[in-house]
């Protein structure tokens, strides 16, 4: 079953949520308003016909912006949702299909009142194109100087990885970056680390391995959990596990590990499209190939050298 969902957005950066009504499957959960194409329909007009149908509204579709595909199964009901970011539509939104509809700031929505294939839809809206990864040979007062200048110039996810020292240390150091992270509205996501994220309510990112042991969710919605994957076993795996995002890699050849083989974009897409979550290219890419991942169904890009000298 192929389904588009309407990701609108005002101009206060809210977006609307309609919740399923009384007899419906997955009723009370709240969901981005859309429905199935019909025979001959592609995504954009489906859409609009849609969005006339249960909102009442006439969309633009030049105003449509491909946001995330999300490949999901309910039972025995597969389906593929494609997600997109609709910013200019005439009329008022009405619950002409919908038990209620509400317009939400995208950080103040709790992921569990969602339907399960609507979670990565949110993930996707509240993630960055960005992801740096702290250098893995500096200090930790090094690299918290290097994520606090990274803050200052606009980045609002790292992570906070240091092998190099003891797990105290680093610790030690992602508490005392806590006021900046709060006053910037940042988020930081410590390598591997579960029990020191609980410990100061940041995020973790788990290692493929650490993937392979788990059977749930470490952290609670609050807390980003993301992963290190390299196929599409350890990208369901991560589904499995509830990652809110992953990371791919290599996509490119990288100086960190250059026995690897590199994916290519290619490659990388069709890993992409088919995990039920967003992912960042990781791996001989930086800051400027953004547009490059995201026309290859990423949600943007992660890096360590070429986002530090930027």
């Amino acid at each position: 079953m192929h389904v588009a969902a309407g990701v609108l957005v005002d101009g206060a950066g809210r977006v609307l949520l309609a919740q399923r009504p009384p007899g419906k499957h997955l009723a009370g959960r709240w969901e981005f308003p859309g429905g199935k194409l019909e025979a001959g329909e592609d995504t954009a007009a489906a859409l609009v016909r849609e969005l006339d149908e249960e909102l009442g509204i006439a969309v633009d579709p030049l105003s449509f912006e491909p946001l995330i595909r999300v490949p999901w199964s309910y039972g025995e009901r597969p389906l593929c949702l494609d997600a997109v970011i609709v910013r200019a539509w005439s009329g008022v939104p009405a619950a002409l299909d919908a038990a209620a509809i509400d317009w939400r700031d995208p950080r103040d929505v709790d992921p569990s009142l969602l339907a399960p294939a609507d979670r990565a839809i949110l993930a996707a809206l509240r993630l960055p194109e960005h992801y740096p990864v702290t250098p893995s040979d500096v200090s930790v007062e090094r690299a918290a100087t290097l994520v606090r200048a990274a803050l200052a110039r606009g980045e609002r996810l790292m992570q906070w990885r240091l092998p190099s020292v003891s797990l105290a240390e680093a610790r030690k150091g992602a508490a005392g970056l806590l006021p900046e992270l709060r006053r910037f509205g940042a988020s930081l996501l410590l390598n591997r680390d579960i029990e020191g994220a609980r410990e100061l309510g940041l995020g973790v990112h788990l290692s493929a391995a650490q993937l392979r042991e788990l059977d749930a969710r470490p952290l609670p919605p609050s807390q980003w959990v993301a992963a290190s994957c390299h196929d599409a076993d350890e990208l369901a795996m991560a589904v499995r596990c509830g990652c809110d995002f992953a990371t791919v890699s290599p996509v490119m050849p990288t100086a960190s590990h250059p026995g690897a083989e590199p994916l290519g974009w290619p490659r990388f897409a069709k890993l992409a499209e088919a995990a039920a979550l967003p992912v960042f290219a990781l791996g001989g890419v930086g800051p400027h190939e953004v547009a490059e991942a995201r026309m290859h169904a990423g949600q943007g890009t992660a890096g360590i050298r070429a986002f530090w000298r930027a």
